[in-house]
């Protein structure tokens, strides 16, 4: 975690190259969604976290495209949560190649209770979870 976000180094393999040698602008939603798995399944899992594991959905992407990315060195994500609500909360992002600033996302994500197949809310623990990574307007 850097200053309330956080960082994960995610690799660009050959097949997420377009025909004109650049990462695909669909191939962004799995860079991210790489480094968002990470934070929910792994960084979460660390801190005694086992819920989110149980179900997100996504309820809506937004991505603007900076500069086009090419094969090579990892690209490193940051993330950070930019609203929190009962139900739902957005996870934005920056994407750096070679620490320039290549695109930007926002993720409305949803806790999903998949077994019983409807939305829930936030548990305690998850919202203290997300607190330090949580933006103060």
């Amino acid at each position: 975690m850097t200053d309330g976000r956080f960082v994960y180094d995610v690799p660009v393999r050959w097949s997420d190259m377009d025909a004109y040698g650049h990462v695909n602008n669909a191939r962004f939603l799995t860079l991210y969604e790489e480094a968002r798995v990470a934070m929910f399944f792994v960084g979460a899992k660390a801190h005694g976290l086992g819920s989110f594991e149980e179900g997100i959905v996504i309820a809506r992407h937004e991505i603007d495209y900076v500069r086009p990315i090419d094969f090579g060195d990892p690209v490193r994500i940051e993330m950070w949560i930019s609203e929190l609500r009962a139900a739902s909360f957005t996870v934005s992002y920056e994407l750096f190649d070679d620490g320039v600033l290549a695109s930007r996302a926002k993720s409305v994500c949803v806790p999903y209770n998949l077994v019983q197949g409807h939305p829930r809310r936030l548990s305690d623990a998850e919202r203290e979870f997300l607190k330090p990574y949580t933006e103060v307007s």
